[in-house]
């Protein structure tokens, strides 16, 4: 239901109380796994750190909602967050809405995925309608390892050449602000931006006052809301693959429809995550992690073995 100030209430209960999930557990078409206990507990552990550091409950509004895909075929809510195979999650969320016009993820272009007019978010329903998935629909989310999701990003937006939108919209930025004694190239194209001047953008109190986070560094918490939207099944990158069947399973989608497996050699690894910190100093990083600290609660991640932050 509404509330009286016209928001939204995260409400997730079904028929008598019951989640989408609790009814899918229910009938006959699931049945009781291993999988499905790791799934219980990590709702379990979120939804005690939860309430553990959130005071007040407040109301969602649609602009929180611009990341939940919507399938309305199969009851489904995708909160998407970048560098945690979203275009993959994507790709499969167009195969299960197109009625029939994609077969395999794979044959559609990434950048066709990220066109925001192929997928439904929540925030273009009324509020009726968005209490209602929200109450009745399966949501899920995928995380990953906080810093080595920020590591990607970093990579995927300042180091490679193509992502001349990003160097000119953050990099020039980043080099006025950070950087000593910027040449005038550097300062023009903003397409060397090192890793230890990305962490002092981050950190820059001016950065949040004068916008939010771009998605793809903003925190977890801050996209999906999973302290007021009650998701049923948090999926991580780790282990990606049986996660994203388990989802597919439960919903009913069509046997057809796979989630595309990784092929990709450049994708960014702990150890490849550690190296970027190596030379960024202990006060940098512990503010760092501070920063990242929610996301690290929520999904049940430890403090990375290479941080000197104790």
């Amino acid at each position: 239901p509404a509330t009286e100030k016209g928001g939204m209430r995260s409400s997730w209960q079904g028929k008598a109380g019951r989640s989408p999930l609790q009814a899918l557990y229910e009938s006959d078409q699931f049945e009781q796994s291993s999988l499905q206990a790791v799934h219980q507990q990590r709702r379990e552990l979120l939804s005690n750190v939860c309430n553990r550091y959130t005071r007040k409950r407040r109301l969602l509004q649609p602009d929180d909602l611009r990341h939940l895909v919507v399938d309305d075929t199969h009851g489904l809510l995708y909160c998407y967050v970048p560098k945690v195979a979203c275009t993959n999650w994507k790709r499969v969320m167009m195969v299960l809405t197109g009625q029939g016009k994609y077969r395999d993820p794979l044959d559609i272009p990434a950048n066709e995925a990220h066109i925001s007019s192929n997928l439904r978010t929540l925030s273009e329903y009324s509020i009726p309608e968005i209490n209602h998935r929200l109450r009745s629909y399966l949501k899920f989310i995928f995380v990953r390892e906080p810093f080595e999701r920020l590591v990607s990003a970093y990579r995927n937006k300042f180091t490679r050449s193509y992502n001349t939108a990003f160097h000119k919209r953050y990099g020039t930025k980043i080099i006025r602000r950070h950087r000593q004694e910027p040449s005038d190239k550097a300062l023009e194209r903003g397409d060397d931006v090192r890793f230890e001047e990305f962490v002092y953008y981050l950190l820059d109190p001016r950065t949040q006052r004068e916008e939010p986070f771009n998605e793809h560094w903003e925190r977890v918490h801050s996209l999906c809301h999973p302290c007021i939207v009650h998701y049923d099944v948090v999926g991580k990158y780790e282990t990606l693959a049986e996660d994203a069947n388990y989802i597919l399973q439960l919903v009913g989608a069509d046997t057809s429809v796979k989630f595309p497996s990784s092929s990709k050699t450049t994708r960014t690894t702990d150890d490849m995550t550690a190296q970027f910190f190596q030379d960024i100093s202990p006060f940098y990083q512990r503010r760092l992690f501070n920063l990242y600290k929610m996301d690290y609660l929520l999904f049940n991640y430890s403090i990375p073995s290479y941080l000197r932050i104790r």
